[in-house]
């Protein structure tokens, strides 16, 4: 069946195509009768609006690109639903993409976007992406833009983030308070801005408290997974016996740790005090349940799309619009994996 146009509809009724658009619109100036009739005839002949016409007389696409590393992860899909209901609230589609922590397909996905002409993205860096031709590609071309979670810190759009630094600190903290002194830190890549963040707190932790930092304790993963956390684990009490904690950079590394520990009969925490970050819903059905840092993902799922929200209607107006950072709170999560004896929760 053949898409029902304007013209048709005027034809039928003896009216101009202007006079059918105007009623359909509501315009004050057609009569009742005539609007009437025209919604009318157009429900019987089942009239859609041409979006794409629309979108060429508003300059709207009435959509939004949102780039992620991957769907799978618990952070990021809480980030992708929060963000999808607030598009939704406002009138916007949103078009998915995941680069899969690869920087070549994180180019191509935005230069879809680009083509597709969306009226703004939204974006987590992939672990091999920085401040890129492609992220200054997007904003010389004058596309509202919010960085969130991953992000290039040169980069000149707005962006959503955490104190990684201090999370990441205040974790280590945790663990020394629980009497740990032989910390090990199973780190992100080396590219992104989180994963240094998240190694700089951790080294500054042991600074404030006289450990002296042993870069043999960090083991840096590839792929952040699972299974990296397992054979991590497996090396760390392999080459250091007397390990007492480990700080892992995603609670699904430290699931990877606290599962070869279990299977090999390695007290947690009596023997090794484990603790994540991101506070997955997993992490609480553990044995022993996993202690972590609760990283505001739906807060800022929400928080990048009002950002992108009021840089796109500045745009639209025609009125500057200076980018801004968001900086959301984050907390210590104390369950069984850390507590080596009782204390008072902060």
């Amino acid at each position: 069946m053949k898409d029902i146009t304007l013209k048709e509809i005027a034809t039928k009724l003896g009216i101009s195509i202007t006079t059918v658009s105007k009623a359909l619109k509501n315009y004050p100036d057609v009569s009742e009768k005539t609007k009437n009739a025209v919604i009318e005839l157009a429900q019987k002949l089942h009239y859609t609006p041409n979006s794409f016409a629309v979108n060429l007389r508003t300059k709207e696409s009435k959509t939004i690109g949102l780039i992620i590393p991957e769907v799978v992860h618990h952070f990021f899909s809480n980030v992708v639903n929060a963000i999808i209901n607030e598009a939704e609230k406002n009138g916007y589609l949103v078009i998915i993409l995941q680069s899969n922590e690869t920087l070549a397909l994180e180019k191509k996905q935005v230069e879809l976007l680009i083509n597709k002409r969306v009226d703004g993205i939204i974006m987590s860096l992939s672990n091999e992406s920085n401040n890129d031709d492609h992220i200054k590609e997007i904003m010389n071309r004058n596309i509202p833009f919010v960085m969130f979670d991953k992000i290039a810190k040169l980069s000149k759009c707005s962006k959503v983030i955490i104190d990684d630094q201090k999370a990441a600190f205040n974790a280590v903290q945790h663990l020394i308070d629980n009497g740990c002194k032989k910390i090990a830190h199973i780190r992100g890549p080396l590219n992104p801005q989180n994963a240094i963040d998240r190694y700089i707190g951790y080294k500054k932790a042991l600074e404030k408290n006289n450990i002296p930092f042993d870069n043999k304790l960090v083991y840096t993963c590839e792929t952040v997974t699972f299974e990296e956390g397992r054979d991590f684990a497996k090396q760390i009490i392999n080459e250091h016996p007397d390990i007492d904690g480990v700080f892992a950079i995603t609670d699904l590394v430290a699931v990877g740790a606290l599962a070869y520990f279990n299977e090999n009969k390695i007290k947690v925490p009596e023997q090794v005090a484990v603790i994540g970050f991101s506070n997955w819903f997993m992490s609480q059905v553990l044995t022993p349940k996993l202690s972590t840092v609760n990283q505001p993902s739906h807060e800022m799922g929400i928080e990048s799309f009002n950002l992108l929200l009021e840089e796109m209607n500045c745009h639209k107006e025609g009125i500057p619009f200076t980018p801004r950072t968001v900086e959301l709170e984050t907390n210590v999560i104390v369950r069984e994996s850390s507590i080596k004896f009782k204390q008072i929760e902060f």
